[in-house]
């Protein structure tokens, strides 16, 4: 009976090694998991650090004064890290503070083209213009399409601060749903429309250019490799330069000369660092109008 109960006792102390064992495997196996996951969070984020850095770097090589548009400078690479930034004029872009400001007829029927160009309807583009309109300006009246104050909704009643409060304008709920809706759209240019640096869109809103007119004057401005602010893009001197690329005659282009201009001084950066698969992207807006660029807005993604 003693042998019996020893064997017993033998095979319950090798069942619970057994499963001391197992229970210590599980946790072995557990902590290299976790130490597994842990270095792969750790590397992860090392490259999220790095294409971080990589963008800043291109950004900080785009506020150089003496660093102008297709610089090579704006392109990096150092083993597995890269940045490429890419400097756009930010006067191409339709200022809407410069287009209400004074209400000036000529201003807002370039917004009203422009939304036209953009596939608005009729309707819908005068609502569009009269709620801005009622949105920036001073008092309480109401436009015939317009907008005031009314229960939750509550004009600022003055100028647009940020790009994002159109989003808060009655009537331009189903534009600024659309993909990239303000990537024409800018607060932070002089006004008038930076004819070198103007989009497709923006060139056919402006009184007499046609589509043929404007397809030409991309095509010569964009230089050989078809790309706008790069090496090889046509150096233009003067606003007259500009005229004679469009082919405009002096009479021609004095219905344009109240609506554009050249040479804005602000600039749009946008830097692309690279870690590996990694990528992260700085976007600011600048002025470079002496030796110390002025810094407006900067934005990391």
């Amino acid at each position: 009976m003693k042998r019996r109960g020893g064997n017993g006792e033998a095979g319950a102390a090798l069942m619970l090694a057994l499963w001391a064992l197992f229970v210590l495997s599980a946790m072995v196996v557990a902590w290299a998991l976790d130490v597994d996951a842990r270095l792969t969070l750790s590397g992860q984020s090392s490259r999220v650090t790095e294409a971080s850095a990589m963008a800043s770097s291109g950004a900080e090589i785009a506020l150089h004064p003496a660093v102008e548009p297709g610089s090579p400078l704006l392109r990096g690479q150092m083993g597995r890290q890269s940045y490429e930034a890419k400097i756009t004029g930010e006067g191409g872009r339709l200022n809407l503070n410069w287009v209400v400001a004074g209400e000036n007829p000529q201003r807002i029927e370039l917004l009203r083209k422009f939304l036209e160009v953009k596939g608005v309807e009729l309707n819908e583009r005068d609502r569009m213009i009269d709620t801005l309109l009622d949105w920036v300006d001073p008092d309480n009246l109401v436009r015939l399409q317009g907008a005031e104050a009314d229960g939750e909704y509550q004009p600022a009643n003055a100028m647009l601060t940020r790009i994002t409060d159109v989003k808060r304008i009655r009537g331009w709920e189903e534009f600024v749903a659309r993909p990239n809706w303000d990537a024409e759209l800018t607060l932070n240019s002089t006004g008038p429309v930076d004819l070198a640096w103007a989009s497709r869109d923006l060139l056919l809103s402006l009184p007499g250019m046609s589509e043929m007119e404007v397809e030409q004057f991309i095509a010569f401005r964009a230089g050989p490799d078809g790309v706008d602010g790069t090496e090889d893009d046509p150096q233009f001197k003067t606003l007259d330069e500009v005229r004679v690329a469009l082919g405009f005659s002096p009479d021609q282009f004095k219905q344009l000369v109240a609506l554009v201009g050249f040479k804005d001084q602000a600039m749009r950066v946008e830097s692309v660092g690279r870690s590996g698969e990694v990528t992260r992207v700085v976007q600011m807006v600048i002025r470079k109008s002496g030796p110390v660029p002025q810094l407006i807005t900067w934005k990391e993604l």
